[in-house]
């Protein structure tokens, strides 16, 4: 039983601490690996773990975390709850969706918007509120969720995604936001959600009208894909999780600080998800290559938060 039990967990550690050699070549790889700080990549219909580095080295998660509160959001059961806009609700970093003091939206709105546009003063308003007025309630509740779904490395300050040295030790790992990822997509209100380019909607009381647009290149760009979220901090650097579906297999992504996150995850996808209709030079053109001039425009960001 002894020898078994050491097989098994030798097999495991080759699996999760090497790169697929089935998928992609050596040379992509090893790129891919330089590029990313910690990865995970698993086919959900097959449960194969395709691509791993690093996936339980801590984190900052950036506005992945949102994902936690959008799932609270939907299983508390009050997505048609009206939420008035406090002053406390607003006093946060961009990216906001500018919403105001007084007004009134649908809770399902401002869920929308902070998965969509990943808006921090929709996602404190959602921690607010459910947190009946305080936010350090809510997310007492996003920790006992993390631990009740199997997240064992990870620890929640905000519904946000704010940096550590602002709102505490935020962290998490790319192995444990698989697994909430893996529980949220269980939701079709979440999968819905997580899939929209743009929502639209308006203050009740007001009839201000508010536009999210997505932040996640690849439902613009590459067909197969279907959520989930992005994030980015200047301490946690670029961080996607992505999921792209085709036939029989449904891949989902979670990279963090990943520097060439589009090209990167677009690379896998591509070749796990091969289509031989498309030709090379218009894969090379859906996710244009990152560049000096817009190195230079991420760095005038990098105070926000999406």
């Amino acid at each position: 039983m002894t020898q078994k039990l050491l097989s098994l967990f030798c097999g495991v550690c080759i699996v999760t601490s090497s790169l697929s050699a089935a998928y992609l070549d050596k040379e992509t790889a090893d790129r891919i690996k330089r590029n990313t700080d910690s990865i995970i990549a698993k086919d959900l219909n097959s449960k194969q773990l395709i691509f791993a580095k690093d996936e339980q080295k801590i984190n900052q998660p950036a506005s992945l975390t949102k994902i936690m509160t959008a799932v609270l959001a939907i299983e508390s059961g009050r997505m048609n709850d009206v939420v008035t806009i406090t002053r406390e609700m607003i006093q946060v970093e961009p990216t906001k969706a500018g919403l105001r003091v007084g007004e009134k939206f649908y809770l399902r709105d401002l869920v929308k918007a902070a998965m969509v546009m990943s808006a921090n003063d929709a996602a404190m308003s959602i921690g607010v509120y459910l947190g009946d007025g305080d936010v350090d309630k809510f997310v007492g509740m996003m920790n006992r969720k993390a631990k009740a779904i199997g997240m064992k490395n990870t620890n929640f300050t905000n519904p946000c995604g704010f940096d550590s040295s602002n709102f505490g030790h935020h962290y998490s790992t790319a192995l444990d936001l698989l697994t909430l990822s893996e529980y949220a997509i269980k939701n079709n209100a979440f999968n819905d959600m997580a899939k929209l380019k743009r929502h639209d909607f308006q203050a009740l009381n007001t009839k201000r009208g508010y536009a999210a647009y997505t932040h996640n290149k690849l439902l613009n760009n590459y067909k197969y894909a279907v959520g989930i979220k992005t994030g980015y901090t200047q301490k946690a650097g670029p961080c996607l999780i992505a999921r792209a579906k085709k036939d029989d297999k449904d891949i989902l992504v979670v990279m963090l600080n990943s520097e060439h996150r589009w090209n990167d995850v677009k690379t896998i996808f591509e070749d796990v998800l091969p289509d031989i209709t498309e030709t090379r030079s218009a894969k090379k053109a859906t996710v244009p290559s990152k560049n000096t001039k817009k190195t230079a425009s991420t760095k005038k960001k990098a105070h926000k938060i999406a």
